[in-house]
């Protein structure tokens, strides 16, 4: 069974709820994350997320890359404001080695990127010694349960250490097991810090709690992120992890 209907997975349908708590997790756990020191970071999520204006926000610089690893029409850079550069390029050769403080890769960037690897080898590549890295990828479990409410049983009993997932939009991800992104972020050159998912707390649980007492957000945040499910990819339709570049 699907973890969560498949409408629901952009955010649209009857899960309001949950989504406030999925977007206030994410916010609270970028906040955790984030350098304490202004710093310079480069944004992968391709546009779609808010994580360039928190880190803003925190006193950081961020140039926000709105076409990685995807045809840009024509390349540009602009500035959004005084505190974000937003660029249109499809790889990183725009900047030097070893030139950003920290990546952060949102959005399910590297599991719609297919080689992940490749992609993830440019960011080590400009990343500071000590700079840090933090990527959300879809889940085995999400891919899985994509596959089976589409009937492709088949699919289901292969084994191969990549599992592409075609989505009935037409669209393919890549989805990750915690020791198939582990070995994702090793293979960059980059030491694991943490990887876990996204939310373990389920919908229901979510709504109920909200439910009663919407004021109980902050404490759902903070029981989801005081958790400890290190390595747990059986749970969550998203896996998050943090690396570091080795000094």
């Amino acid at each position: 069974m699907l973890p969560i209907p498949a409408n629901e997975l952009n955010g649209t349908g009857n899960l309001g709820p949950y989504w406030t708590f999925y977007h206030a997790v994410v916010a609270e756990q970028l906040r955790r994350w984030l350098p304490e020191k202004p710093s310079l970071l480069l944004d992968l999520s391709g546009g779609r997320g808010r994580w360039p204006a928190q880190a803003a926000r925190a006193g950081h610089r961020v140039v926000e890359v709105l076409d990685f690893r995807r045809p840009a029409a024509e390349p540009w850079l602009r500035e959004a404001s005084d505190h974000i550069h937003k660029v249109r390029s499809d790889d990183l050769a725009f900047l030097a080695d070893e030139s950003v403080d920290a990546v952060v890769a949102e959005e399910r960037a590297l599991s719609v990127e297919i080689m992940a690897e490749s992609a993830l080898a440019d960011v080590t590549r400009v990343l500071k010694p000590g700079g840090r890295v933090l990527v959300c990828v879809d889940s085995l479990v999400l891919g899985m349960a994509i596959l089976a409410e589409q009937n492709y049983w088949a699919h289901l009993c292969q084994t191969g250490e990549v599992m592409l997932v075609p989505w009935p939009d037409g669209s393919i991800t890549r989805c990750f097991s915690a020791a198939q992104l582990r070995d994702l972020l090793t293979g960059a050159g980059l030491e694991v810090e943490w990887v876990r998912p996204r939310t373990v707390l389920s919908p229901s649980t979510v709504d109920h709690v909200l439910g009663s007492d919407q004021r109980s957000l902050s404490w759902l945040v903070r029981t989801e992120l005081e958790a400890h499910p290190d390595d747990d990819d059986t749970v969550g339709i998203h896996l998050v992890a943090s690396g570091r570049k080795p000094l």
